[in-house]
Formats: C-alpha cells, sequence, structure tokens
C-alpha cells in the first residue's frame, strides 16, 4: 500500500511540476509568445515554428492551443495558420519529452533550491517566477526519479502484474486509457513520460507502450477541444482541427505498432528511449503529412462548426472565452473587447435619445429603454468573468488594467441606467402632456449632446490606448461641458424671467436632462484619472493653497481655535 502511494504522490508531483512551469513561463513570458505567434500567421512555416518554439518553452501543447484559438475567437489569426502553429506546438512537446527523459536527476536538486531561493526572495519580481519555473523543472526531475524508485518493490507484485496486464494485446483499449489519463492529469507530456518510466522498468511491454503514447496524444487533443468547448465558433475551429489531426494519425499509426517494435530491437533502443522516440517520430511525420492540408482541415472544421447568425441576443458576450482564463493577459483583452461592445451601445442610447426628445418617438423610447437591459447583462458578464481570472497569475500592470476595465464598464452600466431614465422623463414630461422645448433650448440641448457623444468617442480612445494626452484632453472637456452647463442654466433662467411659454412649461426637465448630461459626461471622464495618476500629473486636491496670512484659516479647517478668536459667554 505504501509503495502505491509513493506511485501515486510521485504521478502528482510530474503534473505539479509541468503545471509550474507552464504558469511560470505564461506569467514571465506570456507577452512575448503571444506577439510571436500573432506575428507568425502570415505564412505556415514561419507559424509551425512559432508553435513549437512556444510550446516548447510552455512544455504543454494543450497550454498553446488555448492561446491560439483565443486569438482565432479575436480574429487574429485565420483557422489555416492556427492549425500549423499547432503542428508545431506538438512537436515542440515531442523535444521537450525528449529532453526530460534524458538521465537528469542529478539536476533535480539543484534546480530546486535555485528556485526557492529566488522565488521566497523576490516573490512578486521577474526573477522570483523565474525561480517558479526553475523549482518546476526540478519537480518533473524529481519526480521521474521518485516513480522509479517507488516502482521497484511492486514490479514483480502479482496484483500489478494482473493490472498491467489488461492493457496486454487490445491497442484500442491503450489508446483509450492514456486518452483518459491525458484529460484527467491536463497533460499529455506528463503521461508520455510515465510511460516511458513504466516501459524502463518493465511494468509493461513496448507494443502496450507506444498504444499509450498513441493515447496521450490523441487526449491532449481532446482535452483542448474540452477546454474550448465554450468558446465561440472560430475558437473551437482550431481545436477540432487539431483533434483531427491526432484522429487520422492514430488511425493510420496503430497497424503499424508492430512494425515500430520490430524496428527498434534491431536498434539497440532501450524500451524507455523507444518510447520517446516514438512520441516525437509520430508528431513530426503527423506536420510532414499535414502541414500542406491546413487549408482543407479548416475548410471541413469551418463546415462542421459554422459561424452563427449575426441576429442574435446583443446581451450575450462574444469575446469572454472561459478558456482564456489560464492566460490573464488573454482574459483582460477579451473583457476589454466586451466593454467596448458596452459602450457601442451606450453610444446608439445617446443618439436615439436625442431622436426620441426632437421626434416625440415612443417606440424609439422603448427600444432604446430595452437596450439598458442588454448592458446590464453584459456589464455583470465582464465583471463575472474577470473575477475568475487567477489574481496570482497577474502582474502589477495587468491588475492595474483589470481594475480600469472593472472601472469603465460600472461608469457605462451607471451612464445607461441614466439614459434609460431621461428616456422616461422625456416620456411622461414631455410627449404624454404635449409639450415642446423653446428653439434655443433644443439648441443647448444639441450642442451638450454633440459633445458628449465626441467625449465618448475620446473616453474609449483613452480607454483602448492610455493616451496621457488624450486624457488630459478629457478633463479639459469636462471643465469645458461643467461650464457650459451652468451657462445654459443661466441662459434658461433669463428665458423664464423673460416669460417664455416653452422655457416655463419645459423648465423642469430642462434643468434635469442639461445636469444629467453634465452626469454621463463625468462618468465618461473618469477613465482619465488613473492614467493622469498613474503618469504623476493629477493633482491630489483642486484646493488652492491660502496665502501665508490665513493662518487662522488653516487653524480652524484643523479643528484648533486662534488665539483671537472670541469666547462663547
Amino acid at each position: 500500500m505504501q509503495a502505491l502511494l509513493n506511485i501515486l504522490s510521485g504521478v502528482a508531483l510530474l503534473v505539479w511540476g509541468t503545471h509550474l512551469v507552464r504558469t511560470g513561463i505564461l506569467r514571465l513570458y506570456g507577452g512575448p509568445l503571444r506577439r510571436l505567434l500573432r506575428r507568425s500567421a502570415g505564412h505556415r512555416g514561419t507559424a509551425f515554428l512559432a508553435g513549437l518554439a512556444v510550446a516548447g518553452l510552455l512544455q504543454s501543447s494543450t497550454a498553446t492551443a488555448l492561446i491560439v484559438a483565443a486569438y482565432a475567437g479575436q480574429g487574429l489569426i485565420a483557422t489555416a495558420p492556427a492549425l500549423a502553429v499547432m503542428l508545431g506546438a506538438d512537436v515542440g512537446t515531442s523535444l521537450v519529452t525528449v529532453v526530460l527523459s534524458l538521465e537528469l536527476h542529478w539536476l533535480a536538486p539543484m534546480l530546486i533550491v535555485a528556485g526557492v531561493t529566488l522565488f521566497l526572495r523576490r516573490q512578486d519580481s521577474p526573477i522570483g517566477r523565474f525561480g517558479r519555473i526553475l523549482i518546476g523543472l526540478g519537480l518533473i526531475l524529481f519526480a521521474l526519479q521518485w516513480i522509479r524508485t517507488a516502482t521497484h518493490p511492486i514490479v514483480d507484485a502479482a496484483g500489478v502484474k494482473v493490472l498491467f496486464a489488461t492493457l496486454t494485446g487490445d491497442v484500442l483499449l491503450d489508446v483509450l486509457v492514456a486518452a483518459i489519463a491525458a484529460v484527467v492529469v491536463y497533460s499529455s507530456l506528463a503521461v508520455v513520460l510515465l510511460v516511458a518510466t513504466l516501459a524502463e522498468l518493465n511494468i509493461i511491454g513496448l507494443p502496450v507502450a507506444l498504444g499509450l503514447v498513441l493515447g496521450a496524444n490523441l487526449g491532449s487533443g481532446l482535452l483542448a477541444m474540452l477546454s474550448t468547448i465554450h468558446a465561440e465558433p472560430d475558437a473551437r475551429r482550431v481545436t477540432l482541427g487539431n483533434f483531427l489531426f491526432k484522429l487520422i494519425g492514430c488511425a493510420l499509426a496503430i497497424p503499424l505498432i508492430g512494425h515500430a517494435v520490430a524496428a527498434a530491437q534491431p536498434a539497440g533502443l532501450v524500451p524507455a528511449t523507444a518510447v520517446v522516440a516514438f512520441h516525437l517520430a509520430f508528431n513530426v511525420l503527423l506536420a510532414a503529412v499535414f502541414l500542406g492540408l491546413t487549408n482543407p482541415i479548416a475548410r471541413l472544421a469551418e463546415r462542421l462548426l459554422p459561424s452563427p447568425p449575426l441576429t442574435e441576443d446583443p446581451s450575450r458576450p462574444r469575446h469572454l472565452d472561459p478558456s482564456a482564463l489560464d492566460t490573464p493577459a488573454l482574459a483582460i483583452g477579451n473583457a476589454a473587447r466586451e466593454t467596448l461592445r458596452i459602450a457601442d451601445m451606450i453610444e446608439e442610447m445617446l443618439r436615439g435619445m436625442l431622436v426620441v426628445l426632437k421626434d416625440n418617438d415612443r417606440e424609439l423610447a422603448a427600444r432604446l429603454s430595452k437596450r439598458d437591459d442588454a448592458v446590464d447583462k453584459l456589464y455583470t458578464a465582464v465583471k463575472l468573468y474577470l473575477s475568475q481570472a487567477s489574481r496570482g497569475a497577474l502582474s502589477e500592470r495587468e491588475t492595474r488594467r483589470l481594475a480600469d476595465i472593472v472601472s469603465f464598464a460600472i461608469n457605462l452600466e451607471q451612464v445607461g441606467d441614466i439614459i434609460e431614465r431621461i428616456l422616461e422623463d422625456i416620456v411622461e414630461r414631455k410627449i404624454d402632456k404635449g409639450r415642446s422645448f423653446s428653439a434655443a433650448g433644443v439648441n443647448e440641448i444639441v450642442d451638450l449632446h454633440r459633445r458628449l457623444v465626441a467625449n465618448l468617442g475620446l473616453a474609449t480612445s483613452v480607454f483602448l490606448n492610455g493616451d496621457d494626452k488624450s486624457a488630459r484632453e478629457l478633463l479639459a472637456q469636462k471643465v469645458l461641458f461643467r461650464d457650459l452647463e451652468r451657462s445654459y442654466a443661466e441662459a434658461h433662467l433669463a428665458r423664464l424671467a423673460g416669460n417664455t411659454i416653452e422655457s416655463i412649461e419645459t423648465s423642469s426637465l430642462h434643468l434635469d436632462l442639461i445636469s444629467d448630461l453634465r452626469r454621463i459626461n463625468s462618468h465618461f471622464c473618469t477613465v482619465a484619472y488613473p492614467i493622469l495618476e498613474e503618469a504623476g500629473v493629477l493633482a491630489r486636491t483642486r484646493l488652492i493653497e491660502p496665502p501665508p496670512d490665513d493662518a487662522g484659516d488653516l487653524a480652524d479647517d484643523a479643528g484648533q481655535v486662534p488665539k483671537d478668536a472670541p469666547r462663547a459667554v
């Protein structure tokens, strides 16, 4: 029993080590790796090499698949080059398997000690994240040695022989078992390394080991499909095409297992070496055969997963891909794109609001009010989506960006509520009562509305680019808008003094309306504050410093009584 627990703990360490390496590299080099994938998508050859490099660093073709699928879902990469990336990723993972299968157990203690030292000294720095990667590599090597050591006492046990004997002679069963194992442990790399270790200890025969290797490859494709099952069709086509590659490759390779075993014996390959060599050869041959067939497979995937009709529910998120949550930068980008959809809806409501005001269009007012329900749902979806992102995997810059997205989404949602209330007021206090604004009043509202729409566009630009120059301009527009609102309110009061009938009838609505427009503009302008604060150009207070002779006033402000102040009797 103890020996079995030791083996299970070794497998757990192996899986955990691959997870540490994958997440550590994503946190440290995620941005450059994603840029490499996106820039290499123009040609199948460069896409293949980019996939090989990225998967070689991440030690996971599944993690690479999730990144590429997210890009495909965002329209940043077509299906065919994305499939070329995946072929390269599978070869890259195979090369990592070859390296990790070497006798490097002496390196494990050095990697773990160095990694822990770096991680504990500076956990939140790039050095600390690099230490996390070293810890993962050390755990992988240590786990492989641990499994070898823990397995020796039970190699000759009758129960173990019976257990592994069930895998002998049925290749399809071997493939199925390994595919399920790869999905369960979330790593085909860990499964292949484990199979190589078991083959080295003669616990399983070489034919069984090669069947398990095929199953591990098939399981990695299935795992990627399951991870993107809730994503957009454009994203799922990538994982579907990659799974088809592996499925066809396994179907072609199963009859050749006997030939592979026969070729390994005269070559003098030990079982462990034969396993990793077969794994590498399978993926290299798969890439050689299918690299020129990415376009037909892409077309097949597009037919199997067609794009949904454009007339879909506007409140349904389009860019919040759950499979990207493990990659914080991708998740943040998805949330930003969805927030821009909210901004587009707000602009539509703003423009429609003026039409309702001018034309007394009740039906349009009702449709725009329903659009606020879509804004509320999208805001909730963005908030919940970002709450699921792993905060521990976020850098300081990504944390700030996440907070900015949530803040902008909150302000847009509040703007939607204000517009809905304005529409209700227009219907109840103007359209139902048959009232109208004066010509001067309409011109004032139109001017404020025009500036408001322009400021929304400027706020969106600031949200996207983080440009401090545009942020300064936005705050300047806020001051101008506030001054105009005061000026137009005074002009309205002057018209009241002149007994203008239209101004008297709509006085309350007019003042409320321009005040609400100023409030909406203030919500738009909040996006500029974090940028200017980070740039160090935002004053902490708008109060003007008093002159030195106002020390008494300062004392009052501080809760102190000046010496010359009169005493209460």
